[in-house]
C-alpha cells in the first residue's frame, strides 16, 4: 500500500466532518456551541471506547505526553473555533481555522525536519485560495482581536495535527489517539459548559447528538490514519475537501446557491487535491 493511498483516508474524514457540521447546524437552535462540543466529545468517547474493546487495543501507553499535548491543543483549537463562529462571519471563522494545514506544512519542516516540497506547498496554497474564494471571508476593523483568535485556532489545530503525525510515527493506534483526545475534550468542554445555562437533551435529541459524536469520531479515526500512513502535505491539501462536501450539503439541504466564484473555489480545491496526489512520492507507507 502506497503513501498516496493512505492519504486518501482524508477524503473519508472530510466527508464525515461535513456530515458532522450538517448535524451541528441542525442542532444549533437547541444547544449552545459549548454544549455541542461537549456532547460531540462525550458520545465520541463512548463510541471509541467500544471500538477499543472490540479491537482489543489497550489504553496503556508510554507516549502519554504526546496524547496530552494533542488533546489540549486540539480541544482549545476547537473551543476557539466555536467561539469565533459566534463573533465572526461564519466564512471568516472557517477560513481562519483552515490555516491549520498551512501551519502544519511549516511545522513539519521545522519540527519533524521533513524535506520542503515546493509543488506540494503550492498545491496547499491553491487549495487555501480556493477556500477563500468559496467562502468570501471578511473582517471588520473592530473584529481584529477575534480574527487573531481565529488565527490562533488554526495554529493550535496545526500543532494538534503535528502531534497526531508524531504519535503515528511512534506507532500509536488511531483509536487510542482518538480516545484520549475525546477524553480530554470531554473534561475541558464539560467544565467550560458549566459557565452558562444548560439545555438538557431530551430523548428525541439523543439520536442526533449520538450521530454528531459518531461522525466526529469516525472522521477523527480516518484523519488520524491519513496523517499516520499518508504524506503530510497531501493530507493537508485533501483536508479542504470538508468545505467542498459541506458546500454541497448546503446546496442540497438548505438550497444555498453557490456563486460563480464559489464554483471556481471548489474547482481550485479539487485541483489542489489532484495535484498533491499526482506529485506525492510512491514510497511504501507504514502499516497500521
Amino acid at each position: 500500500m502506497k503513501t498516496k493511498t493512505g492519504s486518501l483516508w482524508m477524503l473519508v474524514a472530510g466527508f464525515l466532518f461535513a456530515c458532522m457540521s450538517m448535524l451541528v447546524k441542525l442542532s444549533a437552535s437547541d444547544f449552545s456551541s459549548n454544549e455541542l462540543v461537549f456532547y460531540r466529545s462525550l458520545f465520541g468517547l463512548l463510541i471509541v471506547y467500544l471500538l477499543l474493546r472490540h479491537s482489543r487495543v489497550s489504553l496503556s501507553t508510554v507516549h502519554w505526553r504526546g496524547h496530552v499535548w494533542r488533546g489540549l491543543s486540539g480541544t482549545v483549537a476547537m473551543l476557539l473555533f466555536f467561539y469565533c463562529i459566534t463573533t465572526l462571519p461564519l466564512a471568516t471563522a472557517i477560513t481562519l481555522n483552515y490555516t491549520s494545514s498551512l501551519f502544519l506544512s511549516a511545522l513539519t519542516v521545522l519540527v519533524l525536519k521533513e524535506r520542503f516540497h515546493l509543488v506540494l506547498s503550492i498545491a496547499l496554497l491553491i487549495g487555501f485560495f480556493g477556500v477563500a474564494l468559496l467562502l468570501h471571508p471578511t473582517l471588520e476593523r473592530d473584529q481584529l482581536i477575534y480574527g487573531l483568535l481565529g488565527l490562533l485556532s488554526g495554529l493550535l489545530a496545526g500543532i494538534a495535527l503535528l502531534n497526531v503525525r508524531q504519535l503515528g510515527l511512534l506507532g500509536e493506534p488511531s483509536v487510542r489517539v482518538v480516545f484520549y483526545f475525546n477524553l480530554i475534550a470531554t473534561v475541558i468542554s464539560g467544565l467550560w459548559m458549566l459557565q452558562e445555562p444548560l439545555h438538557f437533551p431530551t430523548l428525541a435529541d439523543l439520536p442526533i447528538l449520538a450521530a454528531i459524536g459518531a461522525t466526529a469520531t469516525f472522521a477523527q479515526i480516518a484523519m488520524t490514519r491519513a496523517y499516520r500512513t499518508g504524506e503530510t502535505l497531501v493530507v493537508g491539501a485533501l483536508a479542504y475537501s470538508t468545505i467542498v462536501f459541506a458546500s454541497l450539503f448546503g446546496l442540497l439541504i438548505w438550497q444555498e446557491v453557490l456563486s460563480v466564484g464559489g464554483w471556481i473555489g471548489i474547482a481550485l480545491i479539487v485541483a489542489s487535491g489532484v495535484l498533491s496526489l499526482r506529485t506525492s512520492s510512491p514510497h511504501q507507507e507504514k502499516q497500521p
